[in-house]
């Protein structure tokens, strides 16, 4: 298979942690833990490790039933934190457009530069609408706010869902002078595909098998290049890393060990996203898997408990960092990655694989990802 053609070339990877402002964070999945709730304290202190660890950039996810509002807080983070962006997830229509330009402008000039926008275009909270109306609204979003970034003077917009006249845009220009924050995106069903190929620059999947993930590379380079355009790749998913890999398998057990069924479809049901095609295809991998390992060291017991991202790279640190290097042979070139509990599991991939990545973060003056100077540590000094 011929190889895809990507935004960023380089054999190099942004690797990201993950903030649970939407709750989801426990010892045992699907028992709640007061110490583990979302809270301004708990969540904050995720970031400021991550930061601490060298972690490149930091998901804030989107949610309503139970969290924080992600852009709120990365206003308050953008201050604290050293050399980490922040990838705030963004429900799009939840904001009148100009005035979202103008927070994210806002923020993005607070962190210096230090932003990336997730754009979500999942039901709003108690809406129900097609696929079509969502992926065309947040279509009309997107070039908005890029249009409000980068136009001096009047800005005018006729759409089918929005119509705006304004007299001048210099409220919502951007720290960042190459058209604003970096927008990822995921969505698996072809309007989702469509959107991300036309305006997004880095398309994120959840975790299938490896024949699937080149696929859909493959599948994205193409309807990027039909619209003349590339974008990179990126992978969220789970990790439970241990100095051996029967401990890691036994951590993957005791994480679902208390889980009651019932509970983790309600669980599951909290999110706006429990139908979408993703979740669809991650739950039959699930279905048609032997002990929940839908591949070798790829276990979906998360899913039992979970919405989005299922499924858990389970092994030693020399297994799980082989498996990310096959991810970036394909062409992946970033990560999105979190356990549980979130801290413990930070410090643990910390200290066991992510010195050994060759690592990059945004280069504000060309909007790609570059190499980030990391020495990596050999084995002896690893352990």
């Amino acid at each position: 298979m011929k190889s895809p053609a990507i935004r960023t070339p380089e054999r190099q990877v942004e690797v990201a942690w993950f903030s649970a402002l939407c709750g989801d964070d426990y010892e045992f999945l699907g028992v709640p833990d007061g110490s583990l709730r979302s809270n301004y304290e708990h969540c904050s202190e995720i970031v400021r490790r991550a930061d601490a660890h060298g972690f490149q950039n930091i998901l804030l996810p989107s949610g309503w039933i139970a969290g924080q509002d992600a852009l709120a807080f990365a206003s308050a983070m953008a201050a604290q934190t050293e050399q980490i962006n922040q990838l705030v997830a963004l429900r799009m229509g939840e904001v009148w457009p100009p005035m979202l330009a103008r927070a994210i402008a806002t923020l993005d000039h607070i962190a210096k530069g230090r932003l990336c926008i997730n754009i979500i275009s999942s039901d709003m909270p108690g809406m129900k609408e097609s696929n079509e109306v969502r992926y065309e609204r947040s279509s009309e979003i997107i070039q908005i706010l890029q249009g409000l970034w980068n136009t001096d003077g009047p800005y005018e917009w006729k759409g089918k869902y929005y119509q705006i006249s304004l007299p001048n845009t210099e409220a919502a220009k951007t720290y960042q002078q190459n058209g604003g924050p970096l927008m990822y995106f995921g969505g698996i069903s072809p309007a989702a595909q469509d959107l991300c190929a036309r305006h997004c620059d880095v398309f994120l999947m959840w975790p299938e098998t490896e024949d699937r993930i080149a696929e859909t590379i493959h599948t994205m380079s193409a309807k990027a290049a039909h619209y003349g355009r590339t974008i990179d790749f990126g992978l969220r998913v789970h990790v439970i890393v241990r100095e051996t890999e029967a401990e890691a398998r036994a951590a993957a057990d005791r994480l679902i060990s208390k889980l009651d069924p019932e509970k983790g479809q309600e669980i599951k049901n909290r999110s706006l996203d429990t139908q979408s095609a993703g979740v669809k295809r991650q739950d039959e991998l699930r279905a048609q898997s032997k002990d929940l390992y839908i591949e070798p060291h790829l276990w979906s017991g998360i899913g039992l408990a979970r919405s989005g991202c299922a499924s858990a790279i389970v092994g030693d640190p020399d297994q799980v960092l082989a498996k990310l290097n096959r991810y970036m042979d394909m062409g992946i070139r970033a990560f999105i990655l979190s356990g549980y509990p979130h801290l413990n599991e930070c410090d643990l991939f910390a200290k066991h694989v992510l010195p050994h990545l060759p690592t990059c973060r945004l280069n504000e003056a060309q909007g790609r990802l570059m190499p980030n100077p990391v020495t990596p540590l050999t084995t002896a000094e690893r352990k």
